[in-house]
């Protein structure tokens, strides 16, 4: 057993209910980097919270859960406290598992279910891969939400658990991709692909950062991509916002979009449009 998994009962801490824009870090010291992390067998994972009630990440009532650990450095990005699997709380699989069945009653009863979310779900495929199976065993819809930079470690079988991937594409212009993220476009489009051959429900999402995503030119390019696509369902325009500015500046990270507004309703309007031009249902 690999000595992460030994480690004793005083280690573990209980499942932090909270919400995506609670700061959290450095409640795992120990744990170990988020890059070429490996949890072959999903024992534990790091998580940041849990939230209920929303109806922000899938249909219907969701129970969302935030992993740790996201090998992306995006610009605009609200939860930094979610990069390192260090700021997150270590957690049995079984802890978690648990706390789902007692909300899949209700989860039911409002169409709703599981998504897992972060810093980036692919990083613990095997813990969160666990807790998708129990969530289908319970009977719950299953989505997660994805930069899709890391596809290529989501199994066949892990897909088969999904009934939804939402997928974050920054950027359509890999130049831009890089300097909003710091990593390259290539791997997530090679995933959306795949999601497409498999026929796999997909849910796109565009962050929309006034001077750095904006450009007609960058837009069109993702909506050139998408609209082929029959297996994605819909295009969520997200407007940039500040409501995680608070959380660099308390990591001691330099954050670079202090001057940036938020985008203004005629430019989501904008970009909508576009993206509806090309063939695409948005909103």
């Amino acid at each position: 057993m690999p000595a992460s998994e030994t480690k004793s009962a005083s280690a573990v801490a209980e499942i932090p209910e909270g919400s995506r824009h609670d700061l959290r870090h450095d409640l795992s010291p120990d744990a170990p980097e988020t890059e070429n992390y490996s949890d072959e067998a999903g024992a534990f994972g790091y998580v940041h919270s849990y939230e209920t009630g929303s109806r922000l990440d899938g249909p219907g009532v969701r129970l969302t859960l935030f992993v740790s650990g996201c090998p992306l450095r995006c610009q605009y990005c609200h939860n930094p406290d979610t990069w390192h699997l260090k700021h997150g709380v270590r957690i049995p699989v079984e802890q978690v598992i648990t706390r789902l069945g007692h909300f899949a009653p209700a989860l039911r009863a409002m169409q709703g279910g599981l998504t897992i979310s972060g810093g980036e779900v692919l990083v613990q495929t095997a813990f969160t891969g666990r807790i998708l199976r129990a969530a289908k065993s319970l009977g719950l819809h299953t989505a997660i939400e994805t930069s899709g930079f890391l596809g290529a470690r989501a199994t066949d079988e892990y897909l088969q658990q999904l009934d939804l991937v939402i997928l974050d594409i920054k950027s359509g212009d890999p130049e831009t991709y890089r300097r909003a993220t710091q990593r390259d476009l290539e791997p997530t489009l090679r995933f959306a692909a795949r999601l497409a051959a498999m026929n796999k429900p997909v849910w796109v999402r565009f962050t929309l950062v006034p001077g750095l995503t904006d450009d007609p030119a960058n837009v069109a390019a993702v909506a050139k991509f998408v609209a082929p696509l029959k297996n994605v369902e819909v295009v969520e325009v997200l407007p940039f916002h500040q409501l995680g500015a608070f959380k660099w500046k308390a990591l001691g990270v330099e954050y670079t979009l202090n001057d940036t507004p938020p985008a203004s309703p005629e430019l989501v309007a904008r970009v909508i449009g576009q993206f509806r031009d090309a063939g695409c249902k948005a909103r």
